[in-house]
């Protein structure tokens, strides 16, 4: 077969069929008492951002299960702690504040996507609540969800991420590891 670029919904269709009406038509504008229960108990997830020129950013966010918020059935908070000082993220979220998150929690295949608007917030009520030790998040993220639903999880079962026997060890090349 010569190499064809697909560049239409209707040419990726002519070869997978569409989804099932369950399937497409599963994502909510809010999140119910499970996926809210998977997000403050996940102790990792990633945040995509795009700055103003359009290019991505994916960041993974990790911290105690209990570091992100439910505020209301729609709005989730988490802290900004200190890392790298980069601030990709925060800087991305100035300037366009769409975001994706992915929430995982060890050994459950299952993964949950949030999209929506975040707001960059300072002294938020609620920090003190997110604070470890005594270093309390002078700023946190709030986000809005608009669009929230359950990935299939064969990503995860097929890659093997939770199971110990198909780890294999990286060593990072001294001239990228840290100092």
């Amino acid at each position: 077969m010569a190499r064809t670029e697909i560049t239409t919904e209707t040419e990726l269709r002519e070869i997978v069929d569409p989804p099932l009406p369950f399937i497409a038509d599963k994502d909510t504008d809010h999140l119910d008492k499970v996926q809210q229960a998977f997000v403050t108990g996940s102790p990792l997830f990633f945040l995509a951002t795009t700055n103003g020129e359009g290019l991505l950013d994916v960041s993974p966010r990790g911290d105690l299960p209990g570091s992100v918020l439910m505020l209301d059935d729609r709005t989730l908070a988490f802290p900004d702690r200190r890392g790298n000082r980069r601030l990709d993220s925060l800087r991305n979220l100035l300037v366009d504040p769409r975001v994706g998150m992915l929430f995982v929690r060890p050994g459950v295949t299952d993964i949950l996507r949030v999209n929506g608007h975040a707001t960059v917030v300072r002294g938020a009520h609620y920090r003190e609540g997110l604070a470890i030790g005594e270093f309390v998040p002078e700023i946190t993220v709030e986000v809005r969800a608009e669009e929230v639903f359950w990935h299939c999880g064969n990503a995860l079962r097929r890659s093997g991420t939770w199971d110990a026997t198909t780890w294999t060890a990286f060593e990072r090349p001294a001239a990228t590891a840290r100092a």
